[in-house]
């Protein structure tokens, strides 16, 4: 039994206008960052107490240091 397939390549002009609107570079950022921030936040959750004092971080801060780290100070 013969199969047909109806899809066709990308040719250039289509492959380029999918990346120029920046969706996909924009989903792997924000990827990226939610990873940072999800990294940080779990590596200070495990410092001890003292060792976060040292730092100058309370642990309600945590959060709020790992959303600097991963998107910057303006969030």
């Amino acid at each position: 039994m013969a199969l047909a397939s109806t899809n066709a390549p990308l040719s250039a002009a289509s492959a380029g206008k999918l990346q120029g609107n920046g969706f996909f570079a924009a989903l792997r950022d924000g990827f990226v960052r939610y990873r940072v921030f999800t990294r940080t936040r779990r590596e200070l959750n495990e410092l001890s107490s003292r060792d976060l004092a040292d730092l100058g971080i309370s642990r309600s801060g945590i959060t709020r240091v790992a959303l600097e780290a991963a998107y910057g100070k303006d969030v």
